[in-house]
């Protein structure tokens, strides 16, 4: 992979003021993929959490538990077929994988009203936006962030699998109070690292890959973050 940075791409303001053109036009590229995954997640998530026949067929029946693990299987596609896989492929894959965690997240439709869905969406993306600019413009490296947050989120995986057995109320509300800090540090480690890592990019169909793997971390980090605050802020139904 071709390192570029200011140094290697070159000196003049004009160069200089191309480099940040192209910066801008990769982080858009990422802020607009990412948007609409989320769109298409919440799309189908509405689409079959109204449905009484669907909720019937997937949650009805030991289906649920392959809707709850393929999101995963798409993550771990992509992450290790980004060499082999061409960029469009790669997009295929995660539209794929925003349309299926759209089905994975219907049952919230059954669990809480409409309304607090909705509001604490609008929450999510107020707070998501806010992180990530801070990321995205913060002169101050986060990336000492990295292997804390890291630990968090192994954590966090593992005190929900237990929490499947125990049911515990207690448990789950460290779980969203960890969960909701631990998705807002990465959601600014995140965005800072995205974009640092075009300096690293080599043209073409490495900025294209690079884009799509960026939106997904967004993605990751933005749903998981509603999905806590969702705990907070939901109304049951």
């Amino acid at each position: 992979m071709v390192q570029r940075n200011y140094s290697t791409y070159g000196t003049t303001a004009t160069q200089t003021a191309e480099f940040d053109e192209g910066l801008r036009a990769y982080m858009l590229k990422v802020y607009n993929y990412m948007a609409s995954g989320v769109l298409l997640t919440g799309i189908v998530a509405m689409f079959v959490g109204n449905s009484p026949a669907m909720l019937n067929a997937i949650y009805g029946t030991g289906l649920h538990w392959i809707v709850m693990l393929a999101p995963l299987a798409f993550i771990m596609v992509m992450s290790f077929g980004i060499n082999k896989l061409s960029s469009g492929a790669l997009q295929m894959i995660f539209w794929a994988f925003a349309a299926t965690m759209g089905v994975s997240m219907a049952w919230i439709f059954t669990a809480y009203t409409g309304t607090s869905i909705a509001r604490t969406f609008f929450i999510t993306a107020a707070t998501f936006g806010a992180l990530s600019l801070y990321g995205y413009t913060t002169k101050k490296s986060l990336s000492g962030m990295g292997t804390f947050l890291f630990m968090g989120l192994i954590g966090l995986i593992i005190a929900s699998i237990v929490n499947i057995f125990l049911g515990s109320t207690m448990l789950q509300f460290v779980i969203s109070v960890v969960g909701v800090l631990v998705f807002a540090g990465l959601t600014a480690y995140d965005t800072q690292r995205i974009k640092e890592s075009y300096y690293m990019m080599a043209t073409g169909e490495a900025v294209a890959k690079g884009a799509i793997m960026g939106a997904v971390a967004l993605y990751l980090d933005f749903v998981n973050l509603f999905m806590m605050l969702l705990q907070f802020l939901g109304n049951r139904e």
